[in-house]
């Protein structure tokens, strides 16, 4: 019994250590996008407010308009952004790296892509 306490003890030790290690990308501030879809291309930026636990909101600028978002980032650095405009469900799905970020998006039934970014 004392070496499960043990164990149990050193494992979440060892994940508490764990997530203070490796922290999740901060996505705050603003971003430039450079967008290439199959029907054309464009520069929208968006403006973004990250919370402690990942959630994420903050404002999409382009031609599509303008519009409040949310997203979520996680531990891996992955995150998810979605807007609605007109309609359409607009989705980024990407990953942060330092200053970057790049990814796929969907824009609504309308077009498919790539997007990659860079943090002003």
């Amino acid at each position: 019994m004392k070496n499960l306490r043990f164990t149990f003890i050193a494992l979440s030790i060892l994940t508490v250590t764990l997530a203070f290690s490796f922290p999740m990308a901060d996505l705050t501030g603003t971003w430039d996008l450079d967008v290439q879809t199959d029907m054309g291309s464009g520069n929208p930026s968006f403006t973004l407010k990250q919370a402690a636990d990942g959630k994420i909101t903050g404002t999409y600028s382009g031609q599509l308009g303008e519009t409040d978002l949310t997203g979520m980032i996680k531990a891996d650095d992955t995150f998810h952004i979605e807007f609605d405009i007109q309609g359409n469900k607009i989705e980024y799905d990407g990953k942060a790296e330092g200053n970057k970020i790049s990814g796929k998006v969907t824009l609504g039934t309308m077009a498919t892509g790539t997007f990659t970014g860079v943090k002003k």
